[in-house]
């Protein structure tokens, strides 16, 4: 690394090219809760001459996360919801009070809080690689392609807000999906030869939207979101109050989505049942985010509907959801 800075030194690039090394998730020794992450200490004689020439360099410290292998290899302990960014509740840092939504920043909390416990607070975080297979081995149920639909378009859509993560609020992360191709020679289980977007002949294995925001134009009027016309998503009635509440308050937080119109005295607020705010805010996310099915989920609270759900919710306010 040093040997590369000098190159670019000489070429007088070295404030454009920044110089690093990417590493596994493995290089920790614990990661949950994320503020108990801390680096192996076997890493130690490496960890600490590279973590000197990446603050002196302003250099990110590179990090592979893939949420799919926390899942695969603990399904008793970490639910499929919440590695896809589906999660209508929180997982609670006991130690510093920090609610989690997604396995991605509990990750990358873990290893900002590795490098803080080695006084590394100035260095940045980069994802290098993330993703999720879309085909995998008997065993590897959760490898589909809905799936890996469903976790790139949330990550996009995490990543373009700049939400940031909980112990690093709205700072802005570098994120590289994993992988353009499927890798069909590689050896090893199925679903390492099924991670790209694209099969080798160039057709590709689902679709993605990059934007973040979704295929379709939407109308507004008075911030109100109108649906598509076609489909609509609203608050399933088989949904608790508490489900329903965590989602609201998730839609109308990190969703992003418009809730002014459901608070007291605006348009919306009307009828005053979680159900209606719920769907209200739902199906604005839902219109926001392409009308696709995983824009509906809201970790099973939402369902879709054809046919205009405002005709029997409320006859006063036709465009509430």
């Amino acid at each position: 690394m040093t040997n590369v800075l000098t190159a670019l030194k000489k070429l007088g690039l070295h404030k454009k090219i920044k110089v690093s090394s990417t590493h596994s998730l493995g290089v920790l020794s614990r990661s949950f809760p994320p503020s108990a992450g801390a680096f192996n200490s076997s890493h130690a004689h490496f960890l600490k001459p590279m973590l000197e020439f990446l603050a002196e360099n302003q250099s990110p410290f590179m990090i592979d996360i893939y949420p799919y292998y926390a899942y695969r290899d603990s399904r008793s302990k970490v639910s499929l919801d919440y590695a896809l960014f589906e999660a209508s509740s929180e997982v609670i840092d006991p130690n510093t009070g920090l609610l989690y939504t997604n396995m991605f920043d509990a990750q990358i909390d873990a290893i900002y809080f590795a490098l803080m416990a080695l006084n590394s607070r100035t260095i940045k975080v980069m994802v290098t690689e993330t993703g999720w297979p879309s085909k995998g081995s008997p065993k590897e149920i959760a490898a589909t392609p809905d799936n890996a639909q469903t976790y790139n378009t949330n990550l996009i859509r995490h990543v373009i807000n700049n939400t940031g993560t909980p112990a690093k609020p709205g700072e802005e992360l570098d994120v590289y999906i994993f992988s353009l191709f499927n890798e069909n020679r590689k050896p090893g289980m199925e679903s390492e030869r099924n991670w790209g977007l694209f099969y080798p002949d160039q057709t590709s294995v689902y679709s993605l939207d990059f934007t973040g925001r979704g295929a379709v134009d939407m109308t507004t009027e008075a911030n109100i979101t109108r649906s598509n016309g076609t489909t609509w998503c609203i608050a399933s009635s088989k949904a608790s109050q508490i489900d329903l509440q965590n989602a609201i308050d998730w839609a109308c937080g990190p969703g992003n989505v418009d809730c002014t119109a459901i608070q007291p005295s605006q348009p919306c607020f009307e009828p005053d049942n979680l159900a209606s705010h719920a769907s209200f805010a739902f199906n604005s996310y839902y219109q926001q985010n392409g009308a696709s099915d995983v824009a509906c989920s809201f970790g099973g609270t939402g369902v879709t509907v054809d046919k205009d759900p405002s005709m029997f919710i409320t006859t006063h306010h036709k465009y509430c959801i």
